[in-house]
């Protein structure tokens, strides 16, 4: 195959604005977060939800999370920063690339758990909310390692193969013929993952409206579905990577990470889904109207409303059936 064959990769991934760099990078960061905070406030907002607790727990989620995702970056791939002539400053250097998702989910996590926890929601049903939107984030913020050109697989002449360039860190170095220096073709890792992304996150949203995930299922689903893509796309990967018996980290993080969300959705089947009722109490959403034969006597006691994250007991999640 030609490289004209190929997909192409950019030959550049940072334009200055006078003293400013823009970075695709990360302009795809900020847009997947943007897109992450768009799709959950829909979502928990028809859960019941308020609308502004969405930007709240973002406020404390995002920043954790990318210094999450930093740290489980460095520390599994240490050499560019820590081995033979690496640069540890570097590794300060978020805005060249490199963001673990596990680093990032996890200790997101426990800023989301910090800003759920001050305004009284329950963090599985908010976890819920928000795991196809973070899916569709992690897809958009794949686009800045196509910009970076990173995140490819083994060499390959397959129709769909990569072009990538000799890289300088914002660009593809030049050749004596001015052009840009290929180094071959490979297969296209960022965009293997990226469409699992999204097919993983039309797989929750259609889960979750068919059996009524609760208690933090949906985002467990969105973990199992992401550890099994992971796993196949992280064997095919060749960039630089800490491994343990000849297989990359990754690979075992996925298997036991994978195993660790299918034994969660396993262990909370059955349990009825949470009544939140924070959007109505805060005037965000109408009232639901009751079927006419359901309602109550006029002169029928009101009965208490059960309160965020409480099992109200009813029936109308036993016609759905559990995943």
């Amino acid at each position: 195959m030609t490289v004209l064959a190929a997909i192409p990769s950019p030959t550049q991934a940072v334009w200055e604005l006078g003293p400013l760099p823009i970075r695709a990078y990360a302009l795809c960061i900020i847009a997947g977060i943007v897109a992450a905070v768009v799709i959950t406030e829909r979502r928990w907002v028809a859960r019941g939800g308020a609308k502004a607790d969405v930007l709240d727990i973002a406020v404390w989620a995002v920043p954790f999370g990318i210094i999450g995702g930093r740290l489980y970056h460095v520390i599994s791939s240490p050499r560019p920063y820590f081995g033979e002539g690496g640069d540890p400053l570097r590794a300060f250097a978020i805005w060249e690339g490199g963001l673990g998702i596990w680093g990032a989910i996890a200790l997101g996590g426990v800023g989301a758990w910090i800003a759920c926890r001050r305004r009284g929601i329950p963090l599985p049903a908010f976890a819920d909310a928000l795991a196809p939107g973070l899916l569709v984030a992690q897809a958009i913020g794949r686009l800045g390692n196509w910009f970076n050109n990173e995140l490819y697989g083994r060499a390959t002449d397959l129709p769909w193969a990569l072009t990538i360039y000799d890289w300088t860190g914002t660009q593809a170095a030049v050749g004596p013929d001015g052009q840009p220096v290929v180094l071959g073709t490979f297969h296209p890792t960022f965009l293997y993952e990226l469409l699992w992304n999204l097919a993983a996150a039309a797989v929750v949203v259609w889960a979750d409206r068919r059996f009524r995930l609760s208690h933090g299922r949906a985002f467990a689903l969105y973990v199992a579905l992401y550890c099994l893509g992971r796993l196949w796309i992280e064997l095919l990967r060749t960039d630089p990577a800490e491994t343990f018996a000849g297989i990359r980290i990754n690979v075992f993080t996925s298997v036991i990470v994978g195993l660790l969300a299918v034994a969660y959705l396993v262990w909370q089947r059955g349990r009825p889904r949470e009544v939140i009722t924070r959007g109505r109490d805060a005037g965000d959403t109408a009232p639901v109207r009751r079927p006419q034969a359901d309602a109550a006597p006029a002169a029928a006691p009101a009965a208490a409303e059960p309160r965020d994250g409480e099992d109200p007991g009813g029936d109308g999640d036993r016609r759905h059936p559990d995943a």
